[in-house]
Order: structure tokens, then C-alpha cells, then sequence
């Protein structure tokens, strides 16, 4: 659980504003912020929750030109980037650690998933271009 906070704190926090279509194709970079989260454990039922909760930040920046997702103390390489005509994904790994980030192409939408064998972390939340 330490090093799951360590990466939250460090690289997941998300930015809900306004935006436009077209900003969501990884040509701009992006500032997001978490505005729900579900903490989801081997064997259990799924919790909802705040970003607190999770400790997850509360803002980071996807960089398209340094291919990295960077948060205020931990800068994450993205490691696969595939746009389709309605989505954009991201994908990394991080501190034992998988995560997924898919942003919906016209809105800003965005969910997160962070993964190991013992459970998951979703985050749902909006991002805006910088």
C-alpha cells in the first residue's frame, strides 16, 4: 500500500475543466484531475471514494513531446500511446505497478486503472489542454 500511495501522490491527480474537441489526440499537452475513485482489492468488493482517499494527488500533467505522465514528486514514462476515432490510450508501469489511462477524444473524460496481482485502483476524472 505504501508504494501504491507513493505513486498516487507522485503521478495521479487529475484537473476538471472545460475543453475542446480535437484537444484529446495527444498533440496538446493536458492537465487532469481526479473527481472519483473505487479501491478494489483480490477477493472483495470494490470501495468508492474521493481521490484522498487514495491518496492520489490532486493535479498532474500528461506531456505528449516527453512521452510521460508527470505528477508533483514521480514523472511516469508512457510506454504505449494508441489513438483510435473516440479514444486515446496510454499505458505505463510504475513501481510494481501497471496502469492504463484512457481519455475519451472529444470530452476530455478520462478513467485510470493501476494494477498489480493484489487489486486495483480506478480513478475517473477530466482533463483539460495546458
Amino acid at each position: 500500500m505504501k508504494l501504491m500511495r507513493h505513486f498516487l501522490i507522485g503521478v495521479l491527480p487529475w484537473l476538471a475543466l472545460p475543453a475542446f474537441a480535437g484537444d484529446f489526440d495527444g498533440s496538446k499537452p493536458l492537465i487532469c484531475a481526479t473527481v472519483a475513485t473505487m479501491d478494489c482489492m483480490r477477493g472483495e468488493e470494490c470501495l468508492a471514494g474521493l481521490p484522498e482517499d487514495i491518496a492520489a494527488p490532486a493535479f498532474m500533467r500528461i506531456d505528449f513531446a516527453r512521452k510521460a505522465v508527470v505528477g508533483p514528486k514521480t514523472t511516469s514514462p508512457i510506454l504505449l500511446q494508441e489513438k483510435s476515432e473516440d479514444q486515446l490510450l496510454l499505458q505505463g508501469r510504475e513501481g510494481g505497478f501497471g496502469w492504463t489511462i484512457v481519455l475519451d477524444g472529444e470530452r476530455g473524460e478520462m478513467t485510470a486503472t493501476l494494477t498489480n496481482r493484489d487489486g486495483a485502483y480506478v480513478l475517473y476524472g477530466n482533463c483539460t489542454p495546458l
